[in-house]
């Protein structure tokens, strides 16, 4: 009876041995040490988590925010002086050629849409977006920038293939309402980088 109770001792601290010996192994060349990959997780935890990383990345945010603001406002301003152009009947400060001319474009009528001049709208519709991005509103405002996009293509496409005149003022309004999803789409991602530092 000792003889058997002594057997299965002695074969129950072989395998757990092998089971230290095998936990050792996968540790050790699994990729990384145990304790490598617990350093590593440390470091990127004590990044995210540190005071410095934090001011960086709210210095980003505030940067990112106000940037679409300001093209926002640039793009409602221009889009006030494409108003002055449609009501007013003297020549046009941006009229420089036969191809490049304001007046035509503003007193067409695509320069209407649904009995509202389209310059008006554009002033609405930027000082909005300026809004959503003051107020944070990272989704809306992609979505509504791109609505904007797309009305400022249309128009865009009026000027080169119907009325073959292009608008200055339109055509910087095209240049802001391009940027403002590219910068919006960049924020969402700096963002989502610092989630994933977050979550190491």
């Amino acid at each position: 009876m000792r003889r058997i109770e002594a057997a299965t001792k002695e074969r129950d601290s072989t395998f757990s041995l092998q089971q230290l010996d095998h936990s050792f192994m996968v540790r050790q060349f699994g990729g990384l040490s145990f304790s490598s990959r617990q350093q590593v997780v440390s470091a990127v935890g004590h990044t995210s988590s540190s005071p410095c990383f934090g001011r960086i990345s709210a210095s980003i945010r505030l940067t990112m925010r106000y940037l679409i603001a300001v093209l926002a406002l640039a793009g409602a301003v221009v889009s006030g002086l494409a108003l002055q152009v449609h009501y007013s009947v003297a020549t046009s400060p941006c009229s420089i050629n036969e191809k490049w001319d304001c007046g035509v474009v503003n007193h067409s009528p695509y320069a209407v849409f649904l009995g509202i001049p389209v310059a008006l709208i554009g002033i609405f519709g930027y000082l909005i977006l300026g809004w959503l991005s003051l107020a944070g509103q990272r989704v809306v405002l992609l979505l509504a920038s791109l609505v904007g996009l797309g009305f400022a293509l249309y128009l865009a496409h009026i000027e080169r293939d119907v009325l073959g005149v292009w608008c200055l003022y339109c055509v910087i309004s095209l240049a802001l309402i391009a940027l403002i999803p590219f910068f919006t789409m960049l924020w969402m991602l700096i963002l989502r980088e610092k989630k994933l530092l977050r979550r190491w």
